[in-house]
């Protein structure tokens, strides 16, 4: 079964649109990225399938899995159901095991012909048909206009279900033909429970600090699973309340996250500061909070030209804990 926690309202009121005989043929499922939308437009999918082929379906959002439907779309080979994503570049490097391929830069304009070719025949199960665009925001721009004809003739029974990260980028026309469904950040609670199904081995250190560093999405969190972002965010916060003054602390760190082998946690570390000198300001005011945003800013520029421009592992995990050692020099209720 498709996992879905939170988002209620969304549910509500995509339910209540599927049974009431008047959906709409186009949805554009809005919010940060991370929080669930695409896992939200999958189970949908199934959940219109299902109805489309079982007068007899229960009235719930969820859908058995044990449920014909179901076991052809948990398979990947349901014909009535599209999905349209970024794909592998024809030229990427085997990236290791546990690691995802490069994905093209956008959806291209042969995809979404290939999608609205497959247009010409009727479904095959029942009456539906549905789409989803994971996520229409990497449409290139031919892409996005091919597009526009489905959305303005769409075939009968055809529901597209449009995931989409930033909204305000995407074509007007496009904006102005679908119902909006938002998404917000999950809250704690919900993401403790999405996290601890995901990462079953997981212990309690390790998901609090997972919940802390998602913010809310839990994608996010997921990305950082495997990690032990928990003692990256326990060196911080030493550094952070007690400073360094010989700085045993920022050498200890360096040389825990400068090795090749730990690639996958530095890139961790170099995400993790700017938002953890981010959440150190929403705590302080006056000079404090000056100290804290300017280290914030100068901590996101120095990531990104890390990542740019391959800067030395040590030196940067050195000089961006510096920046965090500075909170203890401006302390909070200081």
């Amino acid at each position: 079964m498709i996992s879905l926690i939170g988002h209620d309202r969304a549910h509500e009121a995509f339910l209540a649109a599927a049974s009431g005989g008047a959906l709409h043929h186009a949805w554009l499922l809005t919010g940060p990225a991370g929080v669930g939308k695409a896992t939200f437009a999958r189970a949908a999918a199934l959940r219109l399938l299902a109805a489309a082929s079982d007068a007899n379906l229960p009235p719930a959002f969820d859908v058995s899995p044990d449920h014909r439907i179901a076991k052809l779309f948990a398979a990947g080979s349901h014909p009535d159901f599209r999905l349209l994503q970024r794909l592998p570049k024809k030229d990427a490097k085997d990236p290791g095991e546990g690691r995802a391929p490069d994905l093209a830069r956008n959806v291209s304009v042969d995809q979404v012909r290939a999608l609205l070719a497959s247009f010409a025949t009727t479904p095959a199960l029942s009456p539906r048909r549905v789409v989803v665009i994971d996520a229409i925001d990497d449409l290139e721009r031919a892409a996005a206009n091919a597009l526009l004809k489905g959305l303005e003739e769409p075939p009968a029974g055809t529901v597209f279900l449009l995931v989409s990260h930033m909204p305000g980028r995407l074509l007007p026309t496009i904006r102005s033909r679908c119902r909006v469904l938002r998404f917000e950040p999950l809250g704690e609670e919900n993401m403790a429970r999405v996290l601890a199904d995901a990462l079953s081995e997981a212990d309690q250190t390790e998901l609090r600090a997972l919940v802390r560093a998602g913010a809310g999405s839990p994608g996010r969190a997921l990305g950082y699973a495997g990690l032990d972002l928990a003692t990256i965010d326990a060196a911080l916060a030493s550094i952070a309340g007690g400073g360094d003054r010989d700085n045993a602390r920022r050498l200890k760190l360096a040389q825990s996250l400068a090795p090749k082998a730990a690639q996958p946690r530095y890139e961790a570390f170099l995400e993790r500061v700017p938002t953890f000198l981010a959440d150190a300001a929403a705590y302080r005011q006056g000079p404090a909070l000056r100290a804290a945003l300017d280290a914030h800013a100068q901590a996101r520029d120095i990531a990104g030209a890390a990542r740019g421009l391959s800067l030395d592992a040590a030196a940067t995990v050195f000089e961006m804990a510096g920046l965090v050692a500075t909170l203890a020099s401006a302390p909070a209720n200081g």
